[in-house]
């Protein structure tokens, strides 16, 4: 039968999860195991079932079983074990007994060892004193003086869990993909949602296709949502440098498919959505907005600051007066600047009809009127 030294790396698959064991496949007669405590998270759940891949550690052998761990208790280390595990890079349990000079007194077995501020911790890093009576997880970097000196590192441990874990999602986490995920946080730029333990930003302009001026009225922390991965840049070296972004707006109907049912001289009441140089941008329909050419408005010339003259989010009645489908535009002006053309023409009408009363023949009033 093929042996294994103490502390030596395992890459092998979860054949069974019984209640308190996960088995591995060895491709041996003889059985390996891992203890199931080691795979239950801070909810209880087992993060692992048949057909995983995982990493182990070979500690010990009991007739035809052999024991594997995912990293090695500290009340069964001796300097050799130690050592051994230092060798290997197997992970082992330590305890942070207090807080010194540079860093952290950590007790593994019966062996003191030293972690600096540095190595402990990696993303979301506590204050110093919240480590300070907590079971953790460390690699040994440095093993001297037959166990008088050890340094170890929790960072290590937690950069390179995150590693494993960019590299599982990168394959499955593809620009294209439609997953679920929670609100993280909610930002003025956008959300962050968490897809299995990867925060994933969703920017502002990809949650609808309506104008969303502030993200905490359409979400909230804790939401389930459904969206569409249109970027994905993963760096599975430096895994805290991954990037991926998400669009709900991708799984939405483009209200421009609709654009249709709106007609030429059409009038709508909207708000005013954005302020710019040359106009107005006012929203007529959930997605759709039109300009209002600076040159329409009324008491405005190129001197006008239309940002203290209007208010985003200020009423408009406006009349449709171009649609450009294939460009997504649409030309609107202001109802009132429209209903005093008319006024105009109808005053001059009625001008021209007393004139018409009398003997005098005027041609160009006669056809106005028909």
């Amino acid at each position: 039968m093929k042996g294994f030294d103490i502390g030596q790396e395992v890459e092998t698959t979860v054949v069974q999860v019984s209640s308190d064991t996960v088995f591995i496949d060895l491709g041996l007669k003889s059985e390996g195991f891992v203890d199931k405590s080691e795979f239950i998270d801070a909810d209880g759940n087992c993060t692992v079932k048949e057909g995983d891949k995982i990493k182990v550690y070979f500690v010990s052998s009991n007739r035809d079983e052999l024991h594997f761990t995912t990293r090695l208790k500290g009340e069964n280390a001796d300097n050799s074990v130690l050592e051994s595990a230092y060798n290997s890079g197997l992970p082992v349990e330590g305890h942070v007994e207090k807080e010194i000079k540079g860093g952290f007194e950590v007790k593994i077995g019966t062996a003191r060892a030293f972690c600096p501020y540095s190595q402990m911790g990696y993303k979301n890093r506590l204050e110093p004193a919240e480590y300070v009576g907590r079971s953790m997880t460390f690699v040994i970097t440095e093993f001297k003086n037959e166990g008088k000196n050890i340094i170890v590192s929790n960072r290590r441990v937690e950069e390179n869990a995150e590693t494993e874990k960019v590299n599982a999602l990168s394959e499955k986490l593809t620009v294209g993909s439609v997953v679920t995920g929670e609100v993280k946080s909610i930002q003025s730029y956008g959300a962050f949602i968490d897809l299995n333990g990867f925060q994933a930003l969703l920017p502002v302009s990809e949650i609808s296709h309506a104008r969303v001026d502030d993200v905490s009225k359409v979400l909230s922390v804790g939401q389930k949502i459904e969206a569409k991965i249109i970027r994905a840049e993963w760096n599975t070296s430096k895994p805290e440098r991954s990037k991926v972004s998400l669009s709900m707006k991708e799984l939405e109907k483009d209200p421009w498919d609709e654009v249709s049912s709106i007609e030429i001289g059409e009038k709508f009441t909207g708000k005013i959505a954005r302020i710019a140089a040359f106009g107005l941008f006012v929203n007529i329909k959930p997605g759709i907005d039109g300009l209002v050419h600076v040159s329409l408005l009324r008491d405005v010339n190129d001197k006008t600051n239309l940002n203290k003259k209007f208010k985003v989010g200020d009423t408009m009645e406006v009349i449709v007066q171009k649609i450009d489908s294939d460009e997504k535009r649409i030309s609107l002006a202001p109802a009132a600047a429209s209903d005093e053309q008319e006024d105009d023409a109808s005053e001059y009408l009625k001008k021209q009809n007393k004139a018409d009363d009398g003997d005098t023949y005027n041609p160009f009033a006669a056809l106005l009127k028909k």
